[in-house]
């Protein structure tokens, strides 16, 4: 009598689809086994693609058969057997050779004869042609997505993935954080580190619910994806997903990673406030260092004597809290300010179409030089290496354009965004200062102005543009500014 091994295997590669799984497969088995009246010696089961030799298991089958401890086996399929000839050789050749006596499969009949042994063949055969097959169709689908500008995969973080429709939206709560990581890191005032942890601080997560690290940062701050493009197998690609920051953001975040990722020297300490300020008395740079627990900041007095004392951080920061009071705008003004500046978009807009027209040349001819770029890489005029690096390069100003004719067509002159950005900044002033963070102290006084300077133990600064005009009329703003250097009034 046979002694049957019983095999059964579940593919994890995503291209192929099984319609039954392991536990379904031995159950499956096992009640043909009862019925047919077959010895079952061994249970092996695995979860690992047939399309390559190499399964650990299935080997472990053809060890015991070889070793003449069974000769039958006893599966759902042949093509859980093999989907490789190499797999479907060997299992002929020990069938030729007489170490298989017998083969089962409730869904396949086979007996010993050159008959039988040409159509198991041929199922092996079958097999093999199903999965190339299938393997091709997933290939024109994913091609046929990109071509589309979908991305074929999970939405990276501050995206959600739509399955109803397969597509990609943003998530509503998500983006802002994400979009505040890369405004915070193009500073250059924050590490990667600092990052994730005031990220993991404001609850942000993965969407497997895990902490933010510095890889995962990192991965995020280098990602495409957020300024609307998208890298596949190397090569880059239009999304049709909407974008969570500007090309220009993106660029000039991998400016400062790239810069940051050249070699310094170790610092002991990290003060906030170094590098930003300089002596009033004889312009050496000011230090710090840490005494009895307390920071203090001085003249490195490089240049010689200097009689500037010591201040402390403590001192320092309300001295600097006070200026973000005095360049704070009230919520009153902040309103009445943006009202007029959606009037001034109106006005804008319709003055803007002749740019726009021009814009949208430009575009219509980098789409042809994509066309041409694509016809040159098919007909083999151009290599592989040279086609992706010029597709990158026409793909990124194409976007580029799109961004700055988007920009003129929904925000008019180009005034206008960074006006509306130094409004809202300036209205965020009094939060940052009750909120009293010191490196976002830090960042709004180095976008805000200059010349930062320590002269008896004051803390001294020169505001720039619309932050000077608020300093020196503390009641409230009288004008806004316009196309022109006319000042407006508010109204």
């Amino acid at each position: 009598m046979a002694k049957y091994i019983l095999y059964a295997r579940k593919s994890t590669d995503e291209e192929e689809r099984q319609v039954l799984s392991i536990e379904a497969q031995l159950a499956e088995l096992k009640e043909f086994a009862a019925k047919e009246k077959l010895e079952i010696v061994a249970s092996l089961c695995e979860a690992k693609t047939a399309k390559q030799p190499g399964r650990t298991v299935f080997g472990e089958m053809l060890r015991i058969i070889n070793a003449g401890e069974a000769d039958g086996i006893l599966a759902w399929h042949p093509d859980r057997l093999a989907r490789n000839p190499i797999d479907g050789g060997q299992i002929i050749y020990l069938v030729d050779t007489g170490k298989i006596n017998s083969l089962k499969f409730p869904t396949f009949w086979f007996e010993n004869t050159p008959q039988g042994k040409f159509m198991l063949n041929i199922a092996f055969g079958q097999s093999k042609y199903f999965i190339d097959n299938l393997s091709e169709n997933v290939k024109r689908g994913l091609r046929q997505k990109l071509r589309r500008g979908e991305y074929p995969g999970w939405a990276p973080l501050g995206y959600t993935n739509e399955l109803r429709n397969h597509t990609i939206l943003v998530d509503n709560e998500k983006h802002k954080l994400v979009k505040k990581i890369f405004e915070l890191y193009a500073t250059g005032d924050y590490p990667l580190k600092a990052l994730a942890e005031k990220f993991n601080d404001l609850g942000l997560r993965s969407k497997t619910d895990k902490r933010l690290s510095v890889g995962m940062t990192q991965f995020i701050l280098k990602n495409p994806f957020y300024c609307g493009v998208f890298k596949y197998n190397g090569e880059l690609h239009e999304g049709k997903h909407e974008p969570i920051i500007t090309k220009k953001l993106f660029d000039e975040v991998q400016t400062v990673m790239q810069k940051r990722g050249r070699a310094h020297k170790t610092k002991t300490h990290e003060y906030i406030f170094c590098n930003l300020m300089k002596c009033g008395s004889c312009d050496c740079c000011i230090t710090a260092e840490k005494q009895k627990g307390y920071i203090y900041y001085r003249c490195t007095k490089k240049k010689g004597i200097c009689e500037e004392k010591y201040i402390r951080e403590e001192a320092l920061t309300q001295q600097m809290k006070e200026i973000l009071q005095k360049v704070s705008l009230s919520d009153d003004w902040t309103e009445k300010m943006l009202t007029k500046m959606d009037e001034e978009k109106h006005t804008s807009v319709q003055s803007s179409s002749a740019l726009v027209t021009a814009l949208e040349g430009q575009i219509t001819d980098i789409k042809t030089k994509l066309d041409r770029l694509l016809d040159s890489h098919l007909e083999a005029v151009i290599d592989k290496i040279d086609y992706l690096a010029k597709k990158e390069k026409l793909i990124n100003e194409k976007v580029r354009l799109e961004e700055k004719m988007n920009e003129i067509k929904n925000k008019g002159a180009d005034w206008l965004e960074p006006m509306r950005e130094f409004i809202l900044s300036s209205c965020q002033a009094k939060k940052i200062a009750a909120n009293g963070d010191l490196m976002e102290i830090r960042t709004f006084l180095k976008n805000a102005g200059s010349n930062f300077t320590v002269k008896g133990k004051k803390f001294d600064w020169l505001a720039k543009g619309g932050y000077k005009i608020i300093a020196e009329n503390p009641q409230c703003p009288t004008w806004l500014p316009g196309s022109d250097s006319n000042r407006r009034p508010i109204g």
